[in-house]
């Protein structure tokens, strides 16, 4: 019997399972929400410097015609004023000579006495509340990086400690983590008290992603594992128009950053009832813990009479095979050990960067649209639904690699081509944008399946964990290419269109996996490149020996 098996003996979909699964995915519906909670905490309102401190005059208006020059648009300038009040502005005649004869000549200054923001959209944003614009304008993106780089050590800390200490205690950690991180940085009194608590709950992101998914996967049985998956994908997906709701309610920074942290109070809470994996436990050599939270599954799903059939004995033969192949020692470095593993690790790398890289520009930086920053989130979100749909029928039906491939190369002509689009015509800059985070979208839904099918059994949570970490990494850098734009405007979405582009054909050199097993061990993987169906398996054999004998005889035997 296989842990499979016994799973299903418990319940396979029962009450159990339908609770377990529904609680695990309510945090995730929120994760969206600190995801991309920078589109509205960092909203930047217009704004123009201050008037001199010590100008009083009746008529607001008349003080900064006569303080604050224009710009090309006709707007005020955010960052310069005239040195002296230029009182002669306010005689139109006066005013159209001045124009003619050119501005620069007058001697300007920078903002001394501050900003004045118009607070139309936010009444606060972390912008206003610590001025970060003009000399200070790089920290905004700067609060973003810190963020993703926060995500990138989770992963990588969280990872291994749920490995160590189990799935259900990192969760809960995971849970007070993120609520007392987005309750300490909604009560900031500095930018770097900010940054510091944002960094926190982006390392607890990871933690509540990595841990969430295990414990799902691990109580389910393999048959409804897509769709369990799927499901849970599309909690994110929702979580994205929730948080635009949220906003659109608060609009003051402090109190929607604590809006979205509350929930997770409530989910450490009740993240207790939760049962360990009955696969770590035995893992982990806690056999009797998993006996009895098994039995705990078979009643709550109303099968006390399989509960009592459950022994140790049985649980041990169930997970015989598992716990000798563990033992082998594979590593991060096997993801290098052939060319065809190079091949597919060095491929995947890139995907996955473009694509967290890409996303990531397009969905953090939504003010350049020229429209309300609440519609183009909704748009943003919904697009996520149909892409998400027409990326699984074609996965089924062409196969993974077109599939990965085309959605890579649409995302970026689109974003390219958006740069060709006249600033003015905003309908259709909105709609390639769109069009072009919905392949994005595609593309990540790709990655997932395609990587997990790529990687052999042996060392396929090293491989997910590496190109996981790769996406990280593009979406720590993304909102650092914004930066670029100050010189020239082009810049960044040249670079978001190219990357894309660049990774789709880096994706054709990776083999097709539909309708193919899943691959075992490195052997397996080597074969698949070389176009082989058949193979002689003594170096498999060979090569498993090295690692651990008992699972190659397992292997034989099974």
């Amino acid at each position: 019997m296989a842990f499979s098996d016994l799973l299903e003996q418990v319940g396979s979909t029962g009450r159990f399972q339908i609770l377990h699964v529904t609680m695990l995915s309510m945090p995730i519906l929120m994760m969206a929400s600190h995801n991309l909670l920078q589109n509205f905490v960092a909203s930047v309102p217009p704004h123009h410097c201050a008037p001199y401190a010590n100008l009083s005059m009746s008529s607001t208006g008349d003080v900064w015609r006569a303080t604050v020059p224009l710009g090309q648009n006709g707007q005020p300038e955010s960052c310069r004023r005239y040195t002296h009040p230029q009182w002669q502005l306010l005689n139109s005649n006066s005013s159209e000579s001045l124009r003619e004869e050119g501005e620069e000549e007058i001697e300007m200054q920078k903002c001394e006495d501050g900003w004045n923001y118009n607070m139309t959209e936010m009444s606060s944003t972390i912008i206003s509340e610590w001025d970060l614009v003009c000399d200070q304008r790089a920290l905004k993106q700067m609060s973003q990086t810190t963020y993703m780089g926060g995500v990138l050590v989770g992963a990588a800390l969280f990872g291994g400690l749920s490995d160590r200490f189990g799935r259900r205690i990192l969760l809960l950690i995971s849970n007070l983590m993120m609520a007392v991180g987005g309750t300490c940085a909604a009560f900031s009194t500095s930018f770097t008290m900010f940054c510091i608590f944002r960094v926190c709950c982006g390392m607890a992101l990871s933690g509540l992603v990595l841990n969430s998914f295990s414990l799902i996967v691990e109580w389910i049985p393999t048959r409804v594992r897509t769709v369990v998956g799927t499901g849970t994908g599309y909690c994110y997906t929702t979580g994205q128009l929730i948080l635009v709701a949220i906003a659109y309610c608060i609009r003051d920074w402090r109190w929607l950053t604590l809006a979205v942290s509350l929930p997770f109070y409530v989910s450490f809470i009740y993240s207790w009832w939760f049962l360990e994996s009955a696969r770590w436990l035995v893992l982990a050599k806690k056999s009797e813990q998993a006996v009895k939270n098994l039995k705990t599954v078979a009643r709550i799903n109303g099968r006390r009479a399989e509960a009592d059939k459950i022994n140790l004995e049985m649980l041990q033969e169930s997970m015989k095979k598992e716990m000798a192949c563990s033992q082998g020692s594979y590593s991060a470095l096997d993801l290098m050990r052939t060319s065809t593993m190079r091949t597919i690790t060095l491929c995947l790398s890139a995907v996955w960067f473009s694509t967290s890289f890409a996303y990531y520009g397009l969905s953090m930086d939504l003010q350049k649209f020229g429209v309300s920053i609440y519609l183009i989130q909704v748009i943003f979100g919904a697009v996520d639904i149909p892409a998400k749909i027409l990326v699984t029928i074609s996965m089924s039906m062409l196969g993974r690699r077109p599939s990965q491939c085309g959605a890579l190369v649409l995302a970026g002509v689109m974003i390219l081509i958006n740069l060709l689009v006249p600033h003015d015509m905003q309908v259709l800059r909105t709609s390639m944008a769109v069009i072009g985070k919905g392949c994005l979208a595609a593309s990540f839904n790709c990655c997932y399946l395609y990587s997990g099918e790529l990687y052999p059994t042996v060392i396929r949570q090293n491989g997910m964990g590496w190109v996981s970490m790769m996406a990280r990494f593009g979406a720590m850098v993304a909102p650092m290419v914004l930066l670029l734009g100050e010189d020239s405007q082009w810049l960044p979405g040249f670079i978001y269109g190219g990357a894309p582009i660049v990774s789709g054909i880096i994706a054709y050199f990776l083999p097709e996996t539909l309708g193919q097993p899943l691959p075992d061990t490195i052997q397996d993987v080597d074969d698949r490149g070389l176009g082989r169906t058949t193979s002689k398996r003594l170096p498999e054999k060979e090569d498993l020996a090295k690692k651990d004998p008992s699972c190659v005889l397992l292997k034989e035997s099974a």
